[in-house]
């Protein structure tokens, strides 16, 4: 009998213990897909790096502390914020930036770009985000220039590349020597400054941020819309990558929404 109690007590000891496991195993499986939301909480952002040709304020340029500011650079950062994505920025010399986007250095292209048939080629654009035109910049002493006609026997300055040179081009012949080519735009205007040109040609942007803060130079702007459409400004992005084409799209429509745009805009340029 003594043994038989034994036996008993033990196999109800046992049974307790199994019991405890078992509730134990239950409590753990019951827990584990609590802890689910916490590892999807903390899934990574996707980080895109971006090229820019930071010389070209307002749009993108360095600030003191060699940081890369500007429109552009704020335009798109809030857009990342509200399309769910990261960017970087890469100072990037304008002659290399798009050869660096299709061999994939670059994931986005932020520099004041012209949306052009020529270009969707070989690369996709966001939607737009800028309106802009050709504007021109007369040097001091300089009269006559009324049109874009006007320059036809005038030396004119143009960052390589863009669409100022191409519109000279038009005008004066694409080997014409009147046309003096710079890596970037503040050496042109530095040059219209200097008296090496009668004028200058590039975004209206940039022309009058240059005149408005350089008053000493003497320096005035000419518009001309009859001779130059408008542009708009895209970000391009890698032929092809439909993902990130989407979330720029999309950030872009959500700060466009909320007034996000608009007081990014105010800051750089004013009343809209």
């Amino acid at each position: 009998m003594k043994q038989t109690r034994r036996t008993l007590l033990a196999g109800m000891l046992l049974s307790v213990f199994a019991l405890a496991g078992c509730g134990q195993k239950a409590e753990k499986a019951a827990e584990a897909p609590a802890s689910a939301p916490a590892a999807s909480a903390s899934a990574k952002v996707p980080e895109y790096t971006v090229g820019t040709d930071a010389s070209y304020a307002p749009f993108e340029f360095q600030n003191d502390q060699k940081q890369i500011v500007g429109f552009d650079i704020d335009v798109l950062t809030a857009a990342a914020a509200k399309g769910g994505f990261k960017v970087k920025f890469v100072n990037t010399p304008w002659e290399g930036i798009f050869a660096g986007l299709q061999q994939g250095d670059r994931d986005i292209l932020a520099s004041a770009i012209t949306i052009t048939e020529e270009r969707k080629q070989s690369m996709d654009f966001s939607d737009p985000y800028f309106e802009a035109r050709q504007l021109i910049a007369v040097a001091k002493g300089v009269t006559g220039v009324k049109t874009f006609q006007d320059l036809k026997n005038k030396k004119v300055a143009v960052q390589t590349g863009t669409t100022g040179d191409e519109v000279v081009q038009k005008l004066l012949g694409k080997t014409s020597p009147n046309i003096k080519r710079f890596e970037n735009m503040p050496l042109a205007l530095k040059e219209l400054q200097t008296g090496g040109v009668d004028a200058a040609v590039g975004d209206n942007g940039v022309v009058i941020n240059y005149v408005k803060n350089n008053p000493q130079d003497g320096i005035t702007s000419v518009e001309d819309t009859a001779s130059f459409a408008p542009e708009f400004y895209g970000f391009p992005i890698r032929k092809g990558n439909k993902e990130v084409q989407t979330k720029v799209n999309a950030g872009l429509a959500a700060i466009k929404a909320d007034g996000t745009y608009d007081q990014i805009f105010k800051k750089y340029f004013g009343t809209k």
